[in-house]
């Protein structure tokens, strides 16, 4: 029998944190709640968790401490941000940390429940897709390693060391959508100006190696990010 996912939740108003593990534990999660930092850590420390929730504004040790301490024992764990600020900088600070997601309160708690559901699927390939070095993109093979993009017997295409790890996000991602700023982090070390304008460049060069498979588009998801789509052959 398949054991509930455990959850982390780190939450200082203990009326808010009841309320939040109330309805999650409801929809069949276990819920640890600790309500600073301190404890935070020290809980985190003393269990097995699948997934993080960590307010950024606590006493103690704030969200972002407690998520870069979390990430020196467990580099995988997704880690969910509550907070009230909406300051683009602080979101950008969540991301490098290495955060899978970033709510802003007040939230509804569907939303919430639908985005834990998402990246708990998504950390279960994502683990496994982390360490493959070979994709199949429609009638292409892409070598990640060698960095190297291959259709049929037409000369292979050798990509930069950035177009190779935009593709390789692109394909774990497949017919899903590529955050912008999660690929910018992950890939530039920053969400700028400058680097979403260098991204954009890089998508072209990536457009102009697929465009020999029709079944292939990398698609603008205003206000999002990208999305490499993969027509099924009928």
């Amino acid at each position: 029998m398949n054991q509930n996912p455990k959850i982390l939740l780190v939450e200082d108003d203990q009326n808010f944190g009841d309320v939040l593990r109330s309805y999650l534990e409801m929809n069949e999660y276990d819920i640890t709640l600790a309500t600073d930092g301190e404890q935070g850590i020290s809980t985190f420390k003393e269990g097995t968790f699948d997934l993080c929730i960590l307010d950024v504004m606590m006493p103690k040790k704030d969200g972002f401490t407690v998520a870069t301490e979390i990430r020196t024992t467990n580099k995988d764990i997704p880690i969910i941000f509550l907070t009230a600020k909406t300051m683009k900088d602080d979101v950008i600070k969540g991301f490098k940390i290495g955060a899978d997601d970033y709510i802003t309160k007040p939230f509804n708690s569907e939303e919430l429940l639908y985005r834990i559901q998402a990246i708990l699927k998504r950390s279960q390939v994502t683990s496994v897709d982390d360490e493959r070095r070979e994709f199949e993109i429609g009638k292409y093979h892409f070598d990640y390693p060698l960095r190297i993009l291959s259709f049929g017997d037409d000369p292979k295409e050798k990509l930069s060391p950035k177009e190779a790890e935009l593709l390789k996000m692109f394909c774990i991602k497949v017919n899903d959508i590529l955050p912008r700023s999660e690929a910018l982090v992950k890939i530039w070390g920053e969400d700028t100006y400058f680097t979403a304008r260098s991204m954009d460049v890089f998508v072209t060069k990536l457009r102009k190696y697929l465009k020999k498979d029709d079944a292939i588009e990398i698609i603008n998801i205003h206000g999002n990010g990208f999305q490499l789509k993969v027509k099924e052959e009928a």
